[in-house]
């Protein structure tokens, strides 16, 4: 049984002039054209997170010797138009997790922060081979909502998803990688085979198939941070200050679910 620690890359947008607000969190598209061909000539051999967590779940399953994954978040417009190509000519798998309700269309809530993907493109990147996973329907912090809310964000982007690209997602990914117990259970059991959080480490099997864990490419990402990102070298020093800002976060949500908990609810 494969036991090997599996780098998980955790992209955005990808563009060329992003907005402010995706601005940090988006690649260009020369920048991701290299880190790809990066993998390529380094060996690796891209999975998506279905084939990954399938192997774990697998007595005797064995992974390929420099197993990756490509994973992108919310479901922006530059995923297709910039990164597919790339993608489709090395012959690389991806994942794309979709916030169903920032996607161009019918259940387009507006919310989506900037140019997002329709669901013809999100099709194309199915066909083109990549895997369509949930990642909420409105894109809020998962286990800061009430169950009934919960249940309707996990439920209305699994649907959606089955609607439209015409098989149900198995994976998920969290929004702003935030979980907890009673969310991975929800997740588990609205049908869901496994999720990704963030945690800026290599994922293992240990983690269990509701917690792997990602680490994050930004614009500032050079060649010598991604070098270390996929081989897992350096982790900690590189993303020490997202990690203080975790754990000051942590304290501050922990105080809401706190005094929510402490008002009465009203009749």
């Amino acid at each position: 049984m494969s036991t090997q620690a599996v780098p998980i890359l955790m992209y955005h947008s990808v563009a060329p002039a992003p907005n402010v607000a995706t601005h940090d969190l988006s690649v260009a598209p020369d920048a991701f054209t290299r880190q790809m061909e990066v993998l390529g000539e380094r060996g690796f051999t891209p999975l998506t997170t279905a084939q990954l967590a399938a192997v774990w779940r697998t007595s005797g399953g064995r992974l390929p010797e420099r197993p990756i994954l490509i994973t992108f978040d919310d479901g922006y417009e530059g995923v297709h138009r910039y990164a597919l190509p790339v993608l489709a000519r090395l012959g690389f798998a991806s994942t794309v997790f979709v916030s169903t309700g920032w996607l161009r269309g019918e259940h387009d809530t507006g919310g989506g922060p900037d140019r997002m993907l329709d669901w013809d493109q999100v099709r194309e990147l199915a066909a083109a081979g990549a895997e369509i996973g949930g990642h909420s329907h409105t894109h809020p912090e998962l286990d800061q909502l009430d169950d009934d809310a919960l249940a309707f964000e996990l439920r209305r982007c699994r649907d959606i998803v089955t609607d439209q690209v015409g098989t149900r997602p198995v994976s998920f990914a969290y929004p702003y990688g935030y979980s907890s117990r009673r969310v991975r259970t929800r997740v588990r059991e609205t049908g869901f085979d496994q999720a990704l959080a963030v945690g800026n480490d290599l994922a293992r099997r240990a983690q269990g198939p509701y917690a792997l864990r990602r680490v994050t490419v930004r614009r500032s990402t050079g060649p010598e941070e991604f070098e270390r990102l996929v081989t897992g070298r350096s982790l900690v020093r590189a993303f020490a200050g997202d990690r203080a800002l975790t754990k000051g976060y942590a304290v501050v949500r922990r105080a809401r679910q706190v005094r929510r908990k402490a008002i009465p609810s009203r009749v």
